[in-house]
């Protein structure tokens, strides 16, 4: 991973962490519900549709902000060198085994196995 693809993921992470915690922070819609029928504080059923507030703002800000991040993220790993060859190419070989002892000669006077490759199974 680049240096410019850790900064742009770092900036769309804090960007995600701005929006959670804009969006936690906002007055909601349906909270001034109850006063529409009663006190007369809204002028509609979900409350007045002024002007947006800085909360708001900073949200559609920090979104635009996730979505260019995204969009970099994107252009960055469809332009990125892509190596030749599969994934089993980037292994290495093995380490070459210790050479094998070689196993004790049997005596002379030993009895020799019989060859039964040419033996036909009962």
């Amino acid at each position: 991973m680049n240096t410019l693809s850790l900064v742009v993921v770092v900036v769309q992470v804090l960007a995600a962490l701005a929006i959670i915690g804009l969006v936690l922070l906002q007055h909601g819609k349906g909270a001034d519900m109850g006063a529409a029928f009663g006190s007369g504080a809204s002028g509609s059923l979900f409350g007045a549709t002024g002007s947006s507030n800085f909360l708001s703002k900073s949200t559609a800000v920090a979104a635009a902000i996730f979505f260019v991040a995204t969009l970099g993220l994107a252009f960055i790993g469809n332009h990125h060198a892509a190596q030749s060859g599969g994934v089993m190419d980037n292994l290495q070989a093995p380490a070459a085994a210790p050479a094998q002892q070689a196993a004790p000669a049997a005596p002379a006077d030993a009895p020799k196995p019989a060859d039964q490759s040419n033996q036909i199974p009962k």
